[in-house]
Formats: C-alpha cells, sequence, structure tokens
C-alpha cells in the first residue's frame, strides 16, 4: 500500500475508532448517570450541544434575515459562513433522504449564495476582480493552450473564451482558465482578487465556493449542451451581470 493510501485509511481508522469510543462513553454514561461526577459530564456536554445548535441556528436565521432584507447583516456574517459549512454535507444528506436530486440542491446552494454575496453591496474596482473560467468552455479541437495564459486564445469563434477575452478587457478585469480546484486556487492566491466571478457545473462551484472562505464568489452556472466537461458553453451576459453586481454596489 502507497504511503499517500496509508495516510488516508489510518486516518479514516482513527476516526473511526473515535466515534466508538465516544458512543462507548456516551452509553457508559448512561448506564451510570447516577454517579455525580458522570451527571457533571453529561450536563456539560449537553451545555455544549446546546450551544453548538443554537449558534447554528443564529446562522441559519441570520441567512434568512438577510434574503428578507436584501441586506447583509455585518455582525452575522461570520456566524451565517460558519453555519452554512458545517451544514453544507447534512443538507446534501437530507435531500437525499428525501430524494431530492443533488443538482437542484447545489443549485440552491449557489443561488443562495449570490443573492448574500450581491447583498453586501460591494463596489469594487473592476481590476480587483477575477474572472475563473474552466477549461471545458474552450473548443476541444484547439491546439492552443489557455491555461497558461488566455491570450493564446487566437479568437477563431468557435467557443466563449474569444467573447469572454474582450468582455475581460473592456472592464479591465483578470481573466483567468483553470483546469480544477488546485490551479483555481494558485490564480487566487497568486492574484489576490477581492472578489471571483467563477463559472462551472454546479458541483465544482459548489465545492469552490466553499473553498475560498470568506472571499466573494459569484457563481455562473455553465451550459453543457455536449454533457459535462466536453464543449460547454455560458451565457456572456450573466458574467457581465455579475461583474456589475460586485463593482456597482449590489443588486
Amino acid at each position: 500500500m502507497q504511503a499517500k493510501k496509508r495516510l488516508y485509511i489510518g486516518l479514516l481508522s482513527v476516526s473511526l475508532i473515535m466515534v466508538i469510543g465516544i458512543a462507548a462513553l456516551v452509553w457508559y454514561l448512561f448506564a451510570n448517570r447516577e454517579a455525580l461526577v458522570n451527571q457533571v459530564v453529561l450536563l456539560s456536554l449537553a451545555l455544549i450541544a446546546a450551544v453548538i445548535f443554537a449558534i447554528l441556528g443564529i446562522g441559519i436565521l441570520g441567512i434568512v434575515i438577510m434574503i428578507i432584507r436584501s441586506k447583509t447583516v455585518p455582525s452575522l456574517e461570520n456566524l451565517t459562513q460558519w453555519a452554512n459549512e458545517m451544514l453544507f454535507p447534512l443538507a446534501l444528506l437530507t435531500g437525499k433522504f428525501f430524494g431530492i436530486e443533488k443538482e437542484k440542491i447545489l443549485k440552491s446552494y449557489i443561488s443562495v449564495n449570490n443573492y448574500l454575496v450581491g447583498n453586501k453591496k460591494l463596489a469594487l474596482r473592476t481590476q480587483d476582480i477575477m474572472i475563473l473560467l474552466p477549461h471545458c468552455l474552450q473548443n476541444s479541437e484547439c491546439k492552443f493552450k489557455i491555461t497558461v495564459d488566455v491570450n493564446n486564445c487566437k479568437n477563431c469563434g468557435k467557443c466563449k473564451i474569444s467573447d469572454l477575452r474582450e468582455l475581460a478587457e473592456r472592464y479591465r478585469v483578470k481573466l483567468r482558465v483553470a483546469t480544477g480546484g488546485t490551479l483555481a486556487r494558485k490564480w487566487i492566491r497568486e492574484n489576490h482578487p477581492k472578489a471571483v466571478i467563477a463559472i462551472a457545473c454546479e458541483r465544482d462551484l459548489s465545492s469552490g465556493i466553499q473553498d475560498t472562505g470568506e472571499l466573494p464568489v459569484l457563481g455562473v452556472l455553465n451550459c453543457r449542451p455536449n454533457g459535462p466537461c466536453v464543449n460547454t458553453d455560458v451565457d456572456v451576459a450573466e458574467i457581465e451581470k455579475a461583474l456589475l453586481t460586485i463593482s456597482k454596489g449590489g443588486f
């Protein structure tokens, strides 16, 4: 077994042992709850759980309030972000239990994220914004590599890259192409944008939004007339709309 695989299997084993240990501890405390020490421990665990649930509840309430008011609440931003990150996997599991398509849940998540970012009323310089494109927007038969430099595009018109280059030049915004999350994080780390407009499918957009943390990200879904990850398309007008949203003070 290779080193990387051993590390992951080892972490899985430790996690499983920890879960079993916690379950055994809770069972033991309940079985011997007459003892004063066990009562104190049980009460402490209950209080900690209550605090966590209260914080998560306030975070969800904060998201609802921001959507209703169409205005962000600065004091609740970190709390809502934390609650969103913590509950996102649980939301996917709950949706799966009720037979809701994962794609629908991810679209809803992206929509909520875009609404919250728009309500921040950002008014950034376009030079501080980066448009991040997936490489699958490029025509699959094109021989020019644009992940290194998007200016390698020859403007043949067979895909939307030339239109997006024109948009980026007109607004003086950074334009980068990524083959995946690793390269996307590299572009963000090197360019230090204050906001990102990301184009991708539901899965990549939702994971990318979570990866960026506090960095505002507006997501634009691509179209997939030829299936996933090949010769995809995007509405350039939607990208321009997103650009104006974070450079002109929100919706």
